[in-house]
């Protein structure tokens, strides 16, 4: 028996945590859905003699192409098991290959595919098999498949874009701060020998450097430790629920990243929940599973909390308008969406809408940060440079007095 963490919610969207014994995951979500829980996520817990390892995972990309294959193959009339086995004979990824067999084995045995899909985390996440499940009721696997192909294909570009946009300034000032420590530790120890033989009067650019020197070759290992220590402690801190919550709250505040990570949240969470409603997955199901998707724990308490109120009657649109975190252009179509009666095409219509807002951002973003970055390591390198030739010109000088 393996023992799992579980996260599920009840009938009154209450979230509950907690740790059950079980043969298999499968047979653990069984064990919720007849206690009347929706299980959100289930992971196998370690012993205590166990590393806390994470789970390794089949690439989102992986995931999305295999999606769009069995699409491809269900629909030129090739039953799902003699797809699997193409599909795993074909792949050269041994995790996607192990993946692939154990569910060709399952199938075999006579589980659907949802079922085969669920004893499989490492391969589909606990949404992908909520939306496969309602597909199976609905008949339309193959529509359903291609769907979700397309869902992580517009998931993984928009994680490149928040990525790309984030890279360059990354890069830029961990080579200012590089190069930097470098001049201040190696280069400067040698000039001010240099300064001090002389017996020459320093400019205040040149004395402020060699000061900066002096204490990083004193308390520069010492600092160093201490900045670790804070790192692991914060990086401890954040493993916790109300640390991680903190931390979340306080990357949602950066000035300009927020913004990016914030909208970027909010559209991943339509596109999904979208993907679900047209895949005939229960609006109260696709919110639970919508929330465990969502990393940022402030969206997810807020949400759980909406998810609360949807099931006391108060609909779907205006606890999440009451959340603060959906834009307005968004909340207007989720109550239009809910008085029409079309909600999964005004979710879908509210992702396209914050797709667009996101890369405009993004774009607002790179055009602010590139001059701001270059600015801040000019200053830098400007000020050591100044630091430098002015002390060497004023020594030429004093030299030529005398």
């Amino acid at each position: 028996m393996t023992r799992y963490r579980f996260t599920a919610a009840a009938a009154d969207g209450t979230v509950i945590n907690g740790t059950e014994q079980a043969a298999a995951v499968a047979v653990l979500r069984n064990n919720l859905l007849d206690r009347n829980l929706q299980p959100i996520s289930i992971t196998e817990r370690k012993s205590i003699l166990q590393f806390e390892i994470t789970m390794k995972t089949v690439k989102k990309r992986d995931l999305m192409h295999l999606c769009s294959q069995l699409a491809v193959f269900l629909r030129a009339g090739v039953s799902v098991l003699e797809a699997l086995v193409v599909l795993a004979d074909e792949t050269t990824d041994k995790l996607l290959r192990s993946a692939l067999e154990g569910m060709r084995v399952s199938l075999e045995s006579g589980a659907r595919f949802s079922e085969a899909a669920s004893n499989h985390p490492e391969l589909f996440p606990t949404y992908s098999v909520e939306v496969l499940r309602s597909a199976e009721l609905t008949g339309n696997l193959d529509e359903v498949l291609d769907q979700l192909s397309k869902y992580l294909d517009r998931e993984i570009e928009t994680e490149q874009k928040v990525k790309s946009a984030l890279a360059y300034p990354s890069i830029v000032m961990v080579l200012a701060l590089v190069v930097s420590t470098v001049l201040v530790i190696y280069v400067l120890p040698k000039f001010r020998t240099f300064f001090t033989s002389l017996n020459a009067k320093l400019p205040l650019p040149t004395r402020m450097l060699l000061a900066i020197a002096r204490w990083l070759s004193a308390w520069g290992l010492i600092t160093g430790g201490i900045f670790v220590a804070l790192g692991i402690g914060m990086f401890a801190a954040s493993r916790t629920e109300r640390g991680a919550e903190i931390k979340d709250q306080i990357v949602l505040r950066i000035p300009l990243i927020g913004n990016l990570i914030h909208t970027a949240i909010v559209e991943r969470f339509c596109r999904l929940l979208a993907s679900m409603t047209v895949a005939g997955v229960a609006l109260p199901e696709a919110i639970a599973v919508t929330t465990a998707a969502t990393n940022n724990l402030v969206f997810r308490k807020a949400l759980t909390e909406a998810r609360a109120a949807m099931m006391r009657g108060d609909g779907l649109a205006t606890p999440l308008a009451d959340t603060g975190l959906f834009p307005g252009a968004a909340r207007q179509m989720f109550a239009v969406g809910e008085n029409t009666g079309n909600l999964d095409d005004q979710l879908l219509a509210a992702a396209n809408y914050l797709d667009r807002e996101l890369d405009y951002r993004i774009k607002r973003f790179t055009t602010l940060i590139e001059p701001a970055v270059i600015l801040g390591v000019g200053l830098i390198v400007g000020f050591v440079a100044i630091a430098l030739v002015s002390a060497m010109y004023g020594i030429f000088r004093q030299v030529n007095v005398q």
